[in-house]
């Protein structure tokens, strides 16, 4: 339950479970990760539609980026978060139901599946005119996630005395009662105005005809502001502590730069028929 007190701080206390069918618990974050990737299909048919590409290339975009943002996603958090533990226990590996998902090593599982998509499937277009449709729903998906990390009372922020603090009450009681930072809500806005804007230029202003310059400008978006928000956010692991940068800033800013070359080539060279 949500309750909204005098002095502004909000209790957050949603069970994370959507519904029960016995043993069985549906979790929200579940449930959102499925919607994300339905819509995402749903948009990357109309954009392969609007330009008349094979229609089974949707079909097999659409796997490829599953397979790549769940393998990613937990290689990612066993290679940049636990691995001192994973190494002493590779077996946990494989149990991703247990939790242990890190949105950068889903990035690049993706950007390295649809390298591999483009010279099996996508042989007639560049691998630049892949990552421009790619990012559009991969922003949304973005929101959708962030949210679902809302519901699962993960990801917060650090204390904060702003009048929208959130106490995440199911954490354990020495967090619970602590006004925190909702980065999740932070991060899943402003993913969202990313995508409304790729969007835009793409059926607006058909910026996806400038090969480039959608993938250069969700990395700038995405990432950069990834690097804002990191300095609110609660280190996720131990070691984080002793640096000046955590890790979710250090693996921000490769891919924020090579946004910024992406955008600025795509601004550069000739616009596509």
């Amino acid at each position: 339950m949500l309750l909204c007190h005098i002095l502004g701080v909000i209790d957050w206390n949603v069970d994370p479970i959507f519904f029960h069918i016995g043993a069985f618990g549906l979790r929200y974050y579940s449930l959102f990760f499925a919607i994300a990737f339905w819509l995402g299909y749903v948009i990357m048919s109309k954009m392969m539609n609007k330009e008349g590409v094979p229609e089974e290339w949707c079909d097999k975009i659409f796997i490829y980026t599953i397979v790549a943002t769940i393998i990613g996603s937990r290689l990612g958090h066993v290679f940049f978060y636990g691995w001192d533990y994973y190494s002493q226990h590779p077996i946990e590996i494989f149990k991703i139901w247990e939790g242990g998902l890190a949105s950068h090593g889903g990035a690049i599982g993706i950007i390295i599946a649809l390298y591999i998509y483009k010279k099996l499937v996508a042989k007639t277009k560049s691998y630049l005119w892949v990552m421009d449709h790619i990012v559009i729903p991969t922003a949304l998906a973005a929101f959708f996630i962030r949210m679902g990390n809302l519901f699962n009372s993960e990801i917060y922020g650090q204390p904060t005395d702003l009048p929208w603090g959130f106490r995440f009450l199911r954490l354990p009681p020495e967090l619970a009662f602590v006004p925190r930072h909702p980065t999740q809500i932070y991060e899943a806005s402003f993913y969202l105005l990313t995508f409304l804007l790729l969007s835009f230029l793409y059926w607006k202003k058909d910026f996806y005809k400038r090969e480039g310059g959608l993938f250069g400008i969700f990395l700038i978006c995405v990432f950069g502001f990834r690097i804002i928000v990191e300095t609110m956010k609660e280190n996720q692991e131990a070691f984080e502590d002793s640096m000046t940068l955590n890790m979710g800033q250090i693996l921000s800013i490769p891919l924020f730069i090579a946004g910024v070359v992406c955008l600025y080539l795509a601004l550069t060279r000739e616009k596509k028929s």
